[in-house]
Order: C-alpha cells, then structure tokens, then sequence
C-alpha cells in the first residue's frame, strides 16, 4: 500500500532557486544559452515606451537586446532551433512588468490607443511558441502577480493571480489539508495563469479534470484596458459559459488577472496496478473499457513497446501504468473493475514501475531519452486527442508518417489522458541531420503528423495548445467553426493587438 502523499508529494526531492522562486531541482533542464543580437526598438511609436515607464503598477521596462531575449525565451523546440541558429531576435520589443490589475489596464489602454501588440507572458513554460512576441511590441510580464486572494473553503473554490507557480499554489493548498489535482510536467515553472490560457491538463487528469473543469470564474483584461469578470457560479443557465472563452485562448482575446478554481481535500488512500499488454492497440481497449465501465483511475497511462523500454525497461510489451487516490471505498472499486478489465493481460510489478514514473515524470526531454545527443539532433512531443474508435489508426499513421520523414530516428507515443469517449496519444519525435537541416526536418515532420490528424478529423491539441506552432493548422482543424473564432476575435480585439499570429488569427 502507498502512502497518502505517494502521488502528491513526491516533487519534494531537494529544492534550488531560479529567481525569486523556488522550484524542483528535477524540474528543470538547463535551457538554451540566449544569443546576443542586438535590436533596435525604433520601430515603436515616439514616446511609446516612455510613456509605458510611467504608468502606475509598472515595475519596469526591459529594452535592451540581450535582457529581451532571455526574458521571452519558453521551452518549444522551436525556440531552441532558431537561437542555436543565430535566428532569436525579436527587434521592436520590449517587456513591461507589472505589479498590479491596474497596471495591466493601463499598459493595454495606452497599446490599443497607439496599435501596439500586446503579448502576455509569465513562467513561459509552453512548448508552442504561444508566449513569444511574433510581431515585436509588448512582452506583458504579469509574473509579479503571484498572490493567493481567497479561499472559500467549505466551497472548496480558490481564487489567485495568474502569476503563481504550480508548486507554490499546490503547497499553499496541502499545508490547509486541500489539492487542485493539476499535475502538468511542468509543474514547478509553469503558472496557474499559464495553464488557464493554455486549457493544460495535469497528470492526474482522470480523477480530477483537466483544467477547464476547474475553473468557477475568471477576471480578464480586453484589449481596451477594460476589465471584465466571467462565472463564478457552480453550474448556470444564463447564455453561454463565458469563462470558456478566454480559457484556451492564449492571451489573443484578453490578459487574465485571476482565476477562481475547483479544489479537493487531500487524499488519505492510494493504490496502483500494472500490466503489459501485447499490442498498443490492446492497452487502448483495455483503457477503453475501463472508463466506459465507469471507473476513473487518477493515472491510466499506456506505453508503446519503444516508450516501455526506455521508461521502464519492459521493451517487450505495452505497458500500463494505473494508479488511483481518494476514499477507500471508491478507489478500491475503481481497482477492481480495473483489475477484472485486466484479467488477461500479464501482471508487472506495479511498485517499481510506479516509482520511476514519479520519479521521472516532471524530466523535461523526456523524448530524447534512449537517443544518442549531438549537434543535429532534435527531439519533442506533440499531443492530440480523438475518439477510441479511431486512435488505433491514428496511432499507426502517426508513428508511419513520423519515421517516413528523412533522418527520422523513431516515433513513438503513449496514451496520457482518457476520457469515455476518447483519449489524448502524446507522441514523441526525434530526429538527427545535419545542423542547419533541423528546422526543415522539424517542420516536415509536424506537417506530415497534422495532415494525418486533420485528415482523420483529429483535435490537432490536447493540452499544450497552438503557440506559433500549430496556428497555420488551426483553421483546418476548426473547419466552419474557425469563423466563429474569428468573429470573436474581431469584437473583443478589433486593432488586433492581443498576441497576433497565435491561434491562426
């Protein structure tokens, strides 16, 4: 038997600081060296950033060129390709921080009047280039805001700024006997803020959700300076659920100032099963089964032969990893009815498959484990999600249509977040050319898998969201629907200042 802090203490292993803040030595990878181009940010209207330095709840504001490049740099691959190629430049940027909601109106009243871009940023942990100034302006950093503001707690309903670290607001929560049940992999340098704007999910996704159904009520901040506030209701009937659209929306229809969520109290019982399955496409209908039978397991992951070699040493089969938290009563059912799904399938030691999985699961990289590194090697991961009945197939095509991309080294994939009707594949990419053929083999290979995912008729994202990377997919992947989008995008941001080039818009 676990203990009760088996799944939710476990990133507590030796703490180092980065800035103020302090997060998970495991956490984190070093990211890459920034270059030194310089810019000029001539390109801003006269007076413009002047102006910017003397708004009240503006802390301070960044132009020169080496600073600006290091203060927008995230963690897409992407990013990495175009620094370590001498492309990372952003030339008519600059960040402005800010301390306070008021500071916030003010930066994006001033950007609307004088048709600045505005894009918002924090811990920029996002793999999609969805925080990076793609037509220069301003880098709005709201990182300062980072406080906790209330907490009903016979509600279970939390309110918080959008700048607050995923470890701290979970700390904060468990040291009062409660848990939000977010476990992204980037967990310790990514923010509650982020993960709204970016509809994450965390790791325990079955039990708790992702993020979307967590979030009660938002405040947000519309291109004009205008700040407006969405739900705050525990279900409601009164038109459509406004805090849906600016959840997933990437800073391109408002800046988000707080966030009010769905809270648990902390679990007092776990268990954990595992098993290996002959086929991908075996684990799938195993997982299948066990939501469509009406458990919901915290953890329900499944690993392609490729991915259980080299995440648990079992090469030889499909591995499943189930593990499940909360009242005994129900967590024990939960197990049984997976347990009688699996009745066929061969039993693996759950405990040590268990183990390495918490003790690699915020690893960032993961993707390149197993791969020789060197100067032309490029490795990253790309999630969607579809209906069961068509994730074998996309399974298949995926990984074909990754390894048919010329210096391809392997595709593999697991199944990381399920539903009843569906479930999110996580696909892995790597690949090894030539130095400077890294960006075409980066871009040939994400064309290759979207193509298949729009042609299957595939969400092209489960949680990571759409960044610089997936938007020249986004229309096709909306279909008719992308009208609509747009039509919204044109209300709340007629100037278009909002994070352009994000989300296809």
């Amino acid at each position: 038997m676990l203990s009760k802090e088996a799944l939710k203490r476990k990133y507590n292993r030796g703490d180092y600081t980065v800035g103020a803040h302090t997060v998970p030595k495991f956490a984190r990878e070093a990211a890459p060296e920034a270059t030194t181009a310089r810019f000029q940010t001539s390109a801003l209207p006269a007076g413009f950033v002047e102006n910017l330095a003397g708004l009240a709840g503006v802390t301070e504001v960044v132009t020169e060129a080496a600073a600006v490049t290091a203060g927008v740099r995230d963690w897409w691959a992407g990013t990495m390709i175009a620094e370590t190629d001498h492309r990372g430049q952003y030339p008519d940027t600059v960040i402005v921080k800010v301390s306070s909601v008021e500071g916030i109106q003010a930066v994006l009243a001033a950007a609307n009047e004088a048709g600045v871009p505005v894009t918002a940023s924090a811990a920029r942990s996002n793999v999609t280039g969805s925080a990076l100034p793609a037509a220069g302006g301003v880098v709005l950093d709201v990182l300062a805001l980072d406080q906790v503001l209330d907490f009903d707690e016979e509600s279970q309903i939390i309110t918080v700024q959008p700048g607050i670290f995923g470890d701290i607001f979970e700390q904060w929560l468990q040291d009062r006997g409660f848990t939000a049940g977010n476990w992204p992999s980037s967990f310790g340098i990514s923010t509650v803020g982020g993960w709204v704007a970016c509809r994450g999910a965390g790791q325990l996704s079955t039990r708790y959700g992702k993020i979307e159904d967590m979030v009660v009520g938002l405040d947000v901040v519309l291109a004009d300076g205008t700040l407006v506030s969405t739900g705050g209701s525990p279900r409601a009937a009164v038109g459509p659920d406004l805090n849906q659209v600016f959840t997933g929306s990437e800073g391109t229809l408002g800046v988000i100032t707080s966030v009010s969520l769905r809270v648990h109290r902390l679990p007092d019982y776990t268990k954990a099963l595992a098993f290996g399955f002959p086929s991908f496409a075996a684990g799938l209908d195993a997982c299948r089964e066990i939501l469509q039978r009406g458990a919901n397991p915290a953890v329900l992951r499944l690993y392609d032969e490729l991915e259980s070699g080299v995440q648990f040493g079992h090469g030889e089969t499909n591995v499943l990893l189930i593990a499940d938290e909360g009242n005994p009563i129900i967590i024990d059912a939960v197990m049984a009815v997976v347990a009688d799904v699996c009745k066929d399938a061969v039993v693996l030691d759950q405990d040590a498959i268990l183990e390495t999985w918490l003790d690699t699961r915020y690893l960032t990289g993961k993707s390149a484990e197993g791969f020789k590194a060197s100067a032309g090697f490029v490795a990253d991961t790309l999630e969607m999600v579809a209906p069961w009945s068509k994730l074998p197939g996309i399974y298949e095509r995926v990984v074909a249509a990754i390894n048919a991309v010329p210096g391809t080294n392997a595709g593999s994939a697991h199944q990381s977040h399920a539903y009843v009707d569906g479930a999110c594949l996580y696909f892995s990419l790597r690949g090894t050319v030539e130095p400077d053929e890294r960006q075409a083999w980066y871009d040939q290979v994400w064309q290759a898998v979207n193509s298949v995912l729009i042609e299957e008729n595939a969400s092209i994202s489960h949680h990571h969201g759409c960044g610089l990377l997936r938007s020249p997919y986004v229309a096709d992947s909306l279909g008719t629907g992308f009208t609509v989008l747009s039509d919204l995008k044109k209300a709340l941001d007629p100037k278009g200042i909002l994070n352009p080039g994000k989300l296809g818009l």
